[in-house]
């Protein structure tokens, strides 16, 4: 377990508040596919985390997209930022997180670079992070 503090952060204006109680198991991706690329404006790289330590503060300003017939999307609906990608499926236990409303430092380092076969043409994946065509 990492001695770093739990982690947090909010959206864009500050009317959603993101707690995370326990450290994540597991270090973020960036996926690349076609819905997160339009979701967030560009690549989405979030954090898997156990929604038992998840706390939001502000739900009624988060609005549920449902992408497909598997994964919702929150969003702020006040400034409109990214906030989570959530599987619909029953007995699933994490919702992610994205990086970007988490305040520094956070510690993690990118593990994965997802559907990079649906990546846009207008940049390349230069940094090292391994990658693959699906999760």
């Amino acid at each position: 377990m990492s001695t770093l503090a739990p982690l947090s952060g909010t959206c864009l204006c500050g009317e959603v508040r993101i707690e995370i109680l326990e450290r994540p198991d597991h270090a973020p991706e960036a996926c690349h596919c076609t819905y997160c690329r339009k979701q967030s404006g560009h690549v989405l790289a979030a954090v898997n985390v156990k929604r038992d330590t998840l706390r939001v503060h502000g739900n009624d300003k988060i609005t549920w997209y449902k992408s497909s017939d598997k994964v919702e999307r929150g969003f702020c609906s006040i400034c409109g930022s990214t906030l989570f990608w959530k599987p619909t499926m029953h007995g699933y236990q994490y919702t992610a997180v994205a990086m970007g409303a988490l305040e520094a430092p956070t510690g993690m380092k990118l593990s994965k670079h997802t559907f990079v076969g649906d990546k846009g043409d207008y940049y390349e994946i230069v940094d090292g992070v391994p990658q693959s065509d699906s999760y």
